[in-house]
């Protein structure tokens, strides 16, 4: 069984998401960590294999460690038959895989630059600015409702989930917000904050003990 490494209200939480949505979350080891948090507070768990002590970190069956949500979603996805994907050589496969890249390469350091208050060209002509962030994600659901088609799929759940934890960042037009309130209206939010919660309570049980 896979174990995967994660800490409730982070980027993890998109990974749980993906596998409840696969109905795949039993299926799955989830140890919860502790990690150190943007106002400081958290630590460095000793428990937490990640080289940088972050999360998500994935460890598979033959113990293989895989880092970053989008080598981790795409892994979960086809380690359980490609349920949010498009298969190898079927339509859209390029697609898919260009938005995968384009979440870390392209809007997360964007959307931080943005947090950040940063503005320098070499961040610019390099990764872009949220005009242009905004640009691709409108043309991206241009007259479909998700990334690739009619149903939501892996990089939907990558894609917005910066937008779900940060609302203050989305680009403020009707498409991306009608995309973004679609992906999560997909997802079982419900199911997906209870889930949190109970990690929350855990971690500071730890803490109290």
């Amino acid at each position: 069984m896979p174990t995967l490494y994660y800490s409730p209200n982070t980027r993890a939480s998109r990974v749980i998401a993906q596998l409840m949505l696969m109905g795949k979350l039993d299926q799955v080891e989830v140890v919860t960590v502790e990690v150190v948090r943007h106002d400081g507070s958290g630590r460095r768990d000793p428990h937490n294999p990640h080289p940088e002590g972050k999360v998500p970190f994935l460890v598979t069956d033959d113990g293989e460690e895989v880092r970053e949500s989008a080598a981790i979603m795409m892994y979960l996805d086809e380690l359980f038959g490609q349920p949010l994907s498009p298969a190898i050589g079927a339509p859209g496969r390029g697609a898919y895989l260009s938005w995968m890249a384009y979440a870390g390469g392209v809007l997360e350091p964007v959307l931080v630059a943005a947090f950040s208050g940063l503005d320098h060209p070499a961040l610019t002509e390099t990764f872009r600015g949220m005009d242009e962030v905004c640009a691709v994600l409108e043309r991206g659901v241009k007259d479909r409702p998700f990334l690739l088609g009619d149903t939501v799929s892996v990089a939907d759940i990558l894609l917005a989930s910066p937008f779900q934890w940060a609302p203050h960042l989305m680009p403020d037009t009707p498409a991306i917000k009608a995309w973004v309130a679609r992906v999560g209206n997909s997802l079982d939010g419900a199911a997906i904050a209870a889930y949190e919660a109970r990690a929350m309570d855990s971690l500071s049980t730890l803490k109290d003990a």
